[in-house]
């Protein structure tokens, strides 16, 4: 930030960067993998159960990016058959405000998108219905 308080303009690397964790931030089983996990420890079964809709490649895929990013750890205990326990780092639990309070958000106003796309969805039929 500058001495205004304003953040000062990213060069195009660092954009880039930006863009990466955002995308990461922003992917639909991340935030629900990292919310899922706010609650604690929990194997991959369990959150295969807890995740609605993730399929296990996609559970799979999303802890090993998240593990990679630092954002969660993966602890085996030898045991048979292994334990496998998925945990948020710190740097995963601070994750936590944003996360809930962009689904905080998005419930609260879910009923004002769904009328303005139906009104967007009303109006574009009709001008196609004119475009006729």
């Amino acid at each position: 930030m500058d001495v205004t308080g304003s953040a000062a303009p990213l060069n195009p690397s660092e954009c880039q960067r930006v863009g990466q964790v955002l995308a990461r931030v922003g992917d639909k089983w991340t935030v629900m993998v990292i919310s899922e996990l706010g609650d604690g420890s929990q194997r991959f079964n369990e959150l295969r159960r807890n995740v609605p809709g993730v399929s296990q490649r996609m559970l799979t895929l999303t802890l090993k990016n998240l593990e990679r990013d630092g954002l969660v750890t993966r602890t085996v205990t030898p045991s048979v058959p292994p334990r496998v326990d998925y945990a948020l780092t710190d740097l995963g639990r601070s994750m936590l405000v944003p996360v809930r309070a962009l689904g905080q958000w998005a419930q609260a106003h879910i009923p004002q998108m769904d009328a303005a796309r139906e009104r967007y969805d009303r109006i574009a039929l009709e001008g196609s219905i004119l475009d006729r």
